[in-house]
């Protein structure tokens, strides 16, 4: 299991860009019928208007004030009704520019001042962001009913629907794509129900917005200090210095700090010799949303499960879980279920021999304990020094984050022939973040890459890919593609290199393999444009670009000594190598666990649930191994409640055997820089968007439909071919 993301952008945001809520290109002098349905209006609102300046024009973070955002969202509200309703209300006989393009062009004004005002939400959530975000949450999800529930709007999709014999195969899948939104949305609904769902999603608008502010705060509320030097017995240099800056950072200098998030978390587990220690910073983050207080999550998610549950009846599903499948590559949730079982039972026999192997290394040392989970980490890192003679912290040294983002660069030239030139002529949001120009291997210009490393207060854990703009050829020439990565790396010293960790450095390629992914893109129309792809497939290409970190061609010239500039030595990489399926039971029972009770949770009806109830019983039901937890336990996990992975977090597994086997189709080929597989993979996947079924497009790369045996050779769980 490699580190995952947090995808892209939030709930909401993403429920206004599926309805084609983006910025429309010049007009050309002969203006088609969505032309002169839908126009640009100039408000003077910088927040509004079509962003200025270089390359196609940029946000303008310089002038976003957030005293205005709130009125700047309800204007932009307005104006999407207005367009909305201009194209329902057209007396012209529905066609695919009058109705479908059109619908394309609207919400324009609302896309931008969402795409800055949501930007802010995730990285500088403090002040008033939080009450803005409480109050427009709701009117997103009204919007969204108000579009999807308007029966003249549908009549008209629903005649271009059954007439579009002559449209190509990109305008039948915008089509479709159209219509099938609406019938989920509630669109043949009744009146009555229709106002029932509306309340319902207005209500499950407000309870995810609130779970995610209420696991921020147990983020940044409950931070770990350490004030005697004594407390750091085993922690390497590194770390050590990231803490005493992480300290600072919270008014605290001259102690150590481990802060409430998995980077922060997963180090300190892994080489603190305090056991004591180690067990109160485990509770502390795995306690997140479940702490009995004002910002305890148990209530929110019975509440939320039952409207799901609520919802996904009134629509006429057996469960939210088939609801939310139905559109994706594993159609129902029996076959995505199906896939996890499958691996279930190599992953805790895999867990169990660890076990033992950790077990005895600490019967050995006469520790007299029984492993638990706060011991987990610590103990597989011992493991791994017995067993295969890698020590991590001999890595760290050459993976400075800098070198690494050239690496993935480089090897981004190397597969698609982008290059990368960093730019200052364009506003940013925080003094962090760089901008990258973007270039083909013509020179051409493609895009603008933004790039956020580092943790502060008010910005959401994780990491993540977000799209400012996206590829699209509405009014016949392409769009200037705007997409950033954001991390949580701790920022060192002044002049000094920031170090990460291996998995850190993984995340680091998962998440530009999100920004290249849009970048590739060469599509028609916005809504089926780079990531705007089923669930379960959009992790396919990130997971896939991970690989290309662990290649010699990147290693032997990126992962270079912090101090000496020496290449990684071959011996270490070699160690590496060897231990690539190590502690992979962990890592795929404590994933498995959290996409099962996910599903489990979403198939279980609506009758209310205790969540930490149904958690412990489902889990011991299942034989989780009782040394390990789920990766997000429910209280915390913001995927499910606050964003868009409900019954879709299995999506990393599906998306990983796809992964496994496109990664055997380049070292079939000889390596992962060949030519061929390159332009295939380009031609048929990081293209084409949502412009054809996602099966169809990994049929045309692989040959043939994908094997789930590549996964279990990838993870150790089958004899390699």
């Amino acid at each position: 299991m490699r580190k995952l993301s947090k995808l892209t952008l939030t709930t909401a945001i993403a429920a206004v860009l599926a309805l084609g809520v983006t910025a429309c290109g010049e007009k050309t002098p002969k203006q088609t019928e969505s032309q002169m349905l839908i126009q640009e209006v100039v408000t003077g609102n910088v927040l509004l208007d079509e962003w200025t300046g270089p390359y196609g024009g940029v946000p303008p973070w310089d002038k976003a004030d957030v005293s205005t955002m709130s009125a700047s969202l309800n204007t932009a509200f307005d104006m999407a009704r207005a367009e909305i309703t201009k194209i329902a209300g057209n007396k012209v006989k529905p066609n695919f520019d009058n109705t479908i393009v059109a619908m394309e062009k609207s919400g324009a004004a609302l896309s931008r001042v969402a795409t800055v005002f949501f930007v802010h939400a995730s990285n500088l959530n403090k002040g008033e962001i939080p009450n803005i975000l409480k109050e427009m949450s709701p009117k997103f999800s009204e919007l969204n009913d108000e579009i999807n529930q308007n029966p003249t709007l549908f009549a008209r999709v629903e005649f271009v629907y059954d007439n579009m014999d002559n449209l190509n195969t990109e305008q039948k899948r915008l089509v479709d794509n159209y219509y099938q939104g609406f019938v989920r949305q509630g669109a043949t609904l009744n009146d009555e129900d229709k106002a029932t769902m509306s309340k319902i999603n207005s209500r499950l608008a407000t309870l995810t917005n609130q779970f995610g502010q209420n696991v921020l705060h147990d983020e940044e509320g409950y931070v770990t200090f350490i004030e005697d030097e004594a407390g750091l017995a085993g922690l390497p240099d590194w770390l050590k210095t990231s803490m005493a800056s992480a300290a600072k950072n919270n008014d605290k200098e001259g102690q150590w700090a481990i802060t409430n998030t998995r980077s922060s978390m997963d180090p300190f587990l892994t080489y603190s010799d305090n056991r004591a220690m180690r067990e109160k910073v485990w509770n502390t983050y795995y306690n997140r949303g479940d702490n009995g207080d004002e910002w305890d999550n148990n209530a929110i998610i019975t509440e939320i499960l039952q409207l799901r549950d609520q919802r996904a009846k009134l629509l006429g599903f057996k469960t939210h879980a088939h609801w939310k499948l139905e559109n994706q590559m594993a159609r129902t949730p029996e076959n995505a279920i199906a896939l996890m079982e499958k691996v279930w039972p190599h992953a805790i026999g895999r867990a169990k021999e660890e076990v033992a192997e950790m077990q005895a290394i600490a019967d050995a040392e006469g520790v007299f304990i029984k492993i638990a989970p706060w011991d987990y980490r610590y103990y597989a890192e011992k493991v791994r020094k017995d067993k295969y003679d890698l020590d991590l912290n001999e890595v760290k040294p050459y993976l400075q984050m800098e070198k690494l983002r050239e690496g993935m660069m480089w090897s981004a030239g190397e597969l698609y022939g982008f290059q990368f030139e960093q730019i200052t002529d364009v506003p940013v949001f925080h003094e962090d973040v760089r901008v990258w120009e973007v270039k083909n291997a013509e020179g051409g210009h493609v895009g603008l890459w933004y790039f956020d490393p580092y943790a502060r207060k008010g910005k959401r854990s994780g990491a993540w890919m977000n799209a400012y703009r996206t590829q699209q050829k509405l009014d016949g020439k392409p769009t200037t593609v705007i997409v950033s990565n954001n991390s949580n790396f701790v920022k060192g010293e002044a002049g000094k290199p920031v170090l990460i960790s291996w998995d850190d450095a993984n995340t680091m390629f998962h998440e530009f393999g999100h920004a290249i992914h849009g970048l590739n893109s060469n599509v028609t129309y916005p809504t089926l444009s780079g990531t705007s792809v089923s669930r379960d497939y959009v992790e396919f290409p990130s997971q896939l670009y991970e690989r290309w970190m662990t290649t010699p061609e990147v290693l032997n010239k990126y992962a270079v000594h912090y101090e000496t500039g020496e290449p990684i030595p071959a011996e270490l990489l070699a160690k590496i190598e060897k231990a690539s399926t190590f502690r992979q039971g962990f890592d795929t029972t404590e994933y498995l666990a959290s996409a099962l009770i996910d599903m489990k949770l979403h198939m279980a009806g609506g009758d209310p649930i205790d969540p930490d109830k149904f958690e412990r019983e489902t889990l011991e039901a299942l034989g989780m191994p009782s040394e390990i937890v789920m990766r997000h336990r429910t209280p915390h996990f913001n995927h499910i409640f606050s964003g868009g992975y409900h019954a879709g977090y299995y999506s990393y597994l599906w998306a990983d055997t796809l992964t496994a086997d496109a990664a055997e189709a380049f070292t079939e080929a000889g390596g992962f820089y060949d030519k061929d597989v390159a332009k295939s993979l380009h031609d048929n996947i990081m293209s084409v968007g949502n412009t054809i079924d996602p099966a169809d497009g990994f049929r045309a790369f692989r040959g043939r439909d994908v094997e789930v045996e590549a996964l279990m050779r990838d993870r150790g769980f089958a004899k390699p071919k």
